[in-house]
């Protein structure tokens, strides 16, 4: 589905990100981790074309997203993303933040658009909230609404930075929960994430960075048990202590 090859970004004269490949397949959960300013968010936000790159290309399955005839709108509506700090239009309901892209750029009545989206309300338990605005509710809430508002996109990429570090602890587990039902549904997923109970739980692969670099990249399970790097052994330490 995805495939970054030697990718490297540069903001002035500062090398964000240096020589980085990623392949990740239909279907996988691919995990992004590492210390704060490796580079994670910056890799993910290549993908769908939030942020360009210098060097290197991004295949969408197979073909380059710097092709002439490859659309942003329409590459960002099959590769989804959900940000740190929710980003719903606070002007707009639950509602309206769920159907105005449908309408916009899918092109979906509003009888249909507002059907899809209160389905999708009901999957993040949140239909009993459709009237409210994004103000009116939790941390936790406003970040299944971005879910949700993501997902009445029909992509078939969902895109996570760092979704749960922007909550309090006890919000955390009710979006993880919504995670992990995507996971388990087979959507392809690449996710920037501290949270390593959920990575060990959904995660396919781990991609660990440090640096603007790929430091290593291997199986989960593996990589909680015995990471090969001696950069990613301390990280580990450190962070599951």
């Amino acid at each position: 589905m995805i495939e970054l090859k030697s990718v490297s970004k540069w903001y002035q004269d500062f090398q964000a990100l240096k020589d980085c490949s990623v392949t990740v397949g239909k279907g996988e959960v691919v995990i992004f981790c590492g210390p704060s300013g490796s580079g994670k968010s910056s890799l993910i936000k290549l993908v769908n074309g939030l942020e360009d790159f210098q060097s290197g290309d991004i295949l969408y399955k197979g073909k380059s997203i710097r092709s002439r005839d490859v659309r942003l709108p329409e590459l960002r509506r099959r590769i989804g993303m959900v940000f740190q700090h929710f980003e719903l239009f606070p002007h707009l309901s639950v509602l309206g933040n769920l159907t105005i892209a449908q309408q916009k750029v899918l092109k979906r009545d509003a009888a249909e658009a507002e059907h899809k989206a209160m389905g999708l309300l009901d999957r993040v338990g949140l239909r009993a909230h459709a009237g409210k605005y994004p103000s009116q509710l939790s941390g936790g809430q406003q970040q299944r609404v971005a879910i949700a508002r993501s997902l009445s996109m029909d992509p078939e990429v969902m895109l996570f930075d760092e979704p749960t570090s922007a909550l309090d602890p006890e919000m955390i587990n009710e979006v993880l929960a919504v995670m992990v039902e995507l996971a388990q549904e087979g959507m392809t997923m690449l996710c920037v994430t501290h949270e390593m109970g959920f990575a060990r739980q959904v995660a396919d692969r781990v991609v660990f960075m440090d640096a603007g670099s790929i430091v290593e990249t291997g199986d989960c399970a593996a990589f909680f048990v015995a990471p090969r790097s001696e950069r990613a052994r301390d990280f580990l330490g450190k962070l599951l202590r």
